[in-house]
């Protein structure tokens, strides 16, 4: 399970903020394209089989109004659902943030990923910055990569042991930081996070 996080043709990352009721939000955007049609990618992303095999197995009433969890971490609630537009949910763990989903097809049998993931700005997020969500959401949108081709998704745990995995969690951890700088933070706090992130994800 291979591939280039830094490219920017292959995914697109952005960091920004958004009010919200009680404060201030912290927001990551991440962009892939696919290589099916925007169909295919909605089941994918929307199929308890299916999500089983690339993402983690899910329980609960995947529909508009309905609750789910995630085996080992998040829980929420479906708030949007658009088949085979997009979804948004709350994504409750250690505190409540949200996620919106959106496919768009770019041509034929090709169709873009885009995730939005609104957090509160906590001490957390001082610490580790973007990358400590933005890491996971590259593994997944990788491991998704993998599971439309055809292919096994290798399990996490052994290919994050890898070096190819190791490589991976570093680049895209350099990737977010680049994207936190851009965002205007300053470079050396946005360095600092992410030498912290890395760490936890790959002992750097």
């Amino acid at each position: 399970m291979t591939d280039k996080p830094d490219n920017a043709e292959v995914v697109r990352r952005a960091v920004g903020t958004r009010p919200l009721a009680d404060g201030l939000g912290r927001v990551l955007s991440i962009s892939r394209v696919y290589d099916t049609d925007i169909d295919d990618l909605w089941e994918a992303c929307t199929d308890p089989a299916r999500l089983r095999r690339w993402f983690l197995p899910v329980t609960g009433e995947l529909r508009l109004g309905g609750r789910y969890h995630l085996e080992g971490n998040a829980s929420g609630t479906v708030e949007r659902c658009d088949p085979p537009n997009g979804f948004s949910a709350t994504w409750e763990y250690d505190g409540t943030s949200w996620i919106d989903v959106a496919l768009t097809t770019e041509s034929e049998g090709r169709t873009r990923f885009d995730l939005v993931h609104i957090a509160p700005e906590t001490e957390h997020w001082e610490q580790y910055g973007p990358g400590a969500a933005g890491i996971g959401w590259d593994i997944s949108l990788l491991r998704l990569a993998v599971h439309l081709s055809g292919s096994e998704v290798e399990p996490e745990e052994e290919w994050a042991a890898t070096e190819g995995g190791r490589r991976f969690m570093l680049e895209a951890g350099d990737s977010w930081c680049e994207a936190d700088v851009v965002a205007g933070t300053d470079p050396a706090v946005a360095e600092a996070a992410a030498e912290r992130t890395k760490a936890a994800y790959a002992g750097s």
